[in-house]
Order: C-alpha cells, then structure tokens, then sequence
C-alpha cells in the first residue's frame, strides 16, 4: 500500500525535512502542502514538486484525504489541527515538538486524546530513529550496560527548543522506567517573551529525575550544558547512559561505547544521520497505520508523559522542592516563571 501524505506549515528547516525525507521512503508520498503564506506555499510546492496547494488546511484535508499529515506549527494551534483533522477522518498525524506550551493546553490535549482515540498522532523527535542512534538504544535494551544506573543528556538550547529531544532520548534509551520525581532549578527570562513560535521555556535548566527502578537521570539544558557539538548552541544534543558494565555516549556528531572495558567508537555526520532518521520514522508511521499493534514509540500517550515531565521541572523550580510524578501542575506556569525570573533577571 502507498500512503498519501500531506504537510501543514512550511516555515523553518523541519518542514523541508519531512518532504526531503520522501526520498528515502517507499510506501509513502507527498500529495499536498498547506500554508498561509502564497508566496511560501508555491516557493514549497515548486521546489518539492506537490501540486496540490492550499492557503486552508481544512479544505486541504477534505479534499485530498490524506493518510498521514505532517503538522508544522506552533504549538499553540495543535489542538485545532487535531479537531480538523478528527471531523475529516485523516487517520494519523505526525506533530512538531515541543506538544504543548503550558499547563492549559496539556490538560486540554490529554482530555482531547481521551475521547479521540482513533486518530494515530506521534511526535517529531527524529533522532530517536537515527541509524546511529537506534544501533545503540538497542544495544542499550538487550542488556549490552548491564543493570543501568545513571542517565545524563543535554542540549545546548532550552527546553522548548531542544530539551524535549533529550528528554525524549532518556525515554528511548530507559523505555520501561516510570518517572516518579523530580527537583529542578531553572534561569533567564528570554526564552519566555513572546513570539510567533510559541517556544516558550527559561534559557537554562538543570533536573534530576528519579525512576521507578532506582534509575536517575540528570537534564541539563541552555548555555551551560556540556558543549560537545559544532558551532552553535543548536549543535550539542547529547547523550550519555551508565550500567554496570559500561556506557554509551552520543553526540550530534560521534558516538562511543565502552562494555567491560573494550572501547567502541567513531564519527557521523548529523544531517545524513537526520534525513535517514526522518525518513525511518515516517516509515514506523505507516507500519502503525497498516498495524494497530505497531504502536509508534514517538506516539502521543508518551510524549504526553514526557511534557509532564517539563511541567514537574516548571513546578518544581518555582515551588523549590521535589515533586512527585505525574504533577497535576498549577495553571499558567509560564506566565509565573515570567514573573519570578524577570524580576530575577533586574536584580542582577
């Protein structure tokens, strides 16, 4: 079966990802493209060859019927787009991260997925699939570490930016571990002034996570993460995981893996990595669609326990104590953070 898909919105790098991807997958091809911007949506469509353009995503929806669309947009529209996409009976959708902004919206969306159940939705967090990436979170699952211990990821930007990916890298690496605390400290207020992206979140932060297994992890992201990347604050995504017998190390741009003393190791380069990776996980979109027992690991339901997560760091940076995991947060965290880290930032 060849799959129809489809894009909504086509600002930034990650929109020309999804349709770059397509030359790396079989079962599946773009038909349609949605944006409000003319100009951009015939410069998109002319330079990925779509024909079907549209300036309305529901029109676009009910017309071309869809199997899979590719939602790139702000955060602040994704429950729209996941009504639209429910009454016009498109079966899956794949969403731009971060899920949400706020305890408003999160609450929304977990009531939302409740009663909508039919609908397949997963979360862009490409790097999960990435070759390299995938090699070593299943050394990591068929016990290559021994009993884990410890996980430390980071990432240069903040965590609307690119703290959920390594968020999300502790989930694919620790995939069976329930997070059960959390006691976090977060700075700097620039990253919550407003803007037409919507990613909202302090400059920096720093968290431990305890699991239920006696795991813990610690997250650290912004400028005073580990740089071990390429020019840019963008470049530094990383991972590093502890056992018993060893570690594993990942970076955007080289890998290592140390078991009972014997080292393993080597360079790649993180775009040729990322458009397999993009492509690998389209793909485990389909097999989803064609399977429901093929439940996709990016799918809704753990992304939605990974943004917990964030609104736990959020609480418990303003409440200056552990919280326990699930947190039923207090709403508009970020408007308090605004509050306390501005007032904060005129102090210094």
């Amino acid at each position: 079966m060849t799959f129809r898909t489809a894009i909504i919105g086509v600002s930034g790098g990650r929109a020309r990802g999804h349709a770059e991807a397509y030359a790396h997958i079989d079962d599946g091809h773009l038909v349609a493209v949605s944006t409000r911007n003319a100009e951009k949506l015939e410069a998109f469509g002319e330079t990925y060859g779509i024909a079907a353009r549209y300036t309305d995503y529901r029109q676009m929806l009910a017309e071309e019927q869809p199997d899979l669309v590719h939602v790139n947009t702000p955060p602040d529209v994704r429950l729209e787009i996941f009504a639209a996409a429910a009454e016009a009976g498109v079966p899956a959708l794949l969403v731009e991260k971060p899920l949400a902004i706020d305890t408003q919206d999160y609450a929304a969306m977990c009531n939302w997925a409740e009663q909508n159940s039919g609908i397949k939705i997963a979360i862009n967090h490409q790097l999960h699939f990435q070759p390299r990436r995938m090699q070593l979170q299943d050394r990591v699952r068929d016990g290559a570490l021994g009993e884990l211990r410890f996980i430390d990821a980071s990432a240069g930007l903040n965590l609307a930016y690119q703290g959920t990916h390594a968020l999300q890298a502790i989930g694919a690496f620790h995939p069976h571990g329930v997070p059960q605390r959390v006691f976090a400290q977060v700075s700097g207020a620039d990253g919550l002034v407003d803007t037409p992206r919507k990613h909202f979140a302090p400059d920096a932060c720093l968290a431990s996570i305890d699991f239920d297994d006696g795991v813990s992890a610690r997250l650290q992201c912004g400028p005073q993460a580990p740089q071990i990347g390429r020019d840019g604050l963008h470049t530094h995504k990383r991972i590093a995981v502890y056992g018993t017998r060893g570690f594993v190390h990942w970076w955007m741009w080289g890998w290592e893996l140390v078991i009972d003393g014997v080292r393993e190791g080597g360079a790649h380069e993180y775009p040729e990595q990322d458009i397999l990776g993009q492509a690998a996980m389209t793909q485990a979109m389909f097999r989803w669609l064609a399977d429901d027992a093929a439940v996709h690991p990016l799918s809704l339901r753990n992304s939605l326990r990974d943004f917990n997560v964030v609104l736990g760091i959020y609480s418990s940076a303003l409440q200056r104590q552990v919280v326990d995991l699930p947190v039923a947060p207090t709403a508009d965290l970020i408007g308090l953070l605004r509050v306390v880290l501005s007032q904060t930032d005129s102090n210094d």
